[in-house]
């Protein structure tokens, strides 16, 4: 199964789990805003209009931080775009760390998915308290996987290619009737 990449701002560096995941398989993508650092929702739904719209379904999206709110946007736009959705450390809108730079980001619908999707948030997570997660997730249906006290699950956080995530991901994936991760 192929799966498209959605980092949050920055773009996930070489030491962050999504491009540790992304360097080690060959059916993997990633989308490519025109700026990582200041964001632009309009410009990130053709982001993943590009790269994940060809696939016409057949990828699972793994969205980490800002990229949680613009994979849950392009799904709510485009129902069949995706066979699933993993959402990592989604960042709370309204929390005072929320950046400025990504304002068109900050009014999230929060509607239901139209594709199956996991929420996994850290308990100790600065730009979304788990409170605020279990509302992100509430609003869009999901589950809500509680990986304990990782910060914000990214490079920072000392979880390095993130075991944990390939698990769970692997799990979600078998449940959608499909297989992730080569080796």
């Amino acid at each position: 199964m192929h799966l498209t990449m959605v980092p949050g701002i920055g773009g996930s560096n070489e030491a962050h789990w999504q491009s540790l995941w992304q360097g080690g398989e060959p059916d993997v993508s990633r989308i490519s805003p025109s700026s990582w650092d200041d964001p632009e929702l309009e410009n990130w739904m053709e982001a993943l209009d590009a790269a994940a719209g060809p696939r016409r379904g057949d990828t699972i999206l793994v969205a980490h931080s800002l990229g949680c709110l613009a994979a849950a946007e392009w799904l709510l736009r485009h129902p069949g775009g995706a066979r699933g959705v993993l959402l990592v450390a989604p960042p709370d809108p309204a929390e005072p760390e929320f950046p400025d730079s990504a304002a068109s980001f900050r009014n999230p619908r929060l509607q239901p998915l139209p594709v199956p999707a996991l929420l996994v948030a850290s308990e100790n997570d600065p730009y979304c308290p788990l409170p605020a997660a279990r509302v992100l997730a509430l609003g869009w249906d999901v589950p809500l996987i509680d990986a304990g006290p990782f910060t914000h699950l990214n490079d920072e956080s000392g979880i390095g290619d993130w075991p944990q995530g390939r698990h769970l991901l692997t799990a979600f994936a078998a449940g959608l009737g499909a297989s992730v991760f080569s080796g």
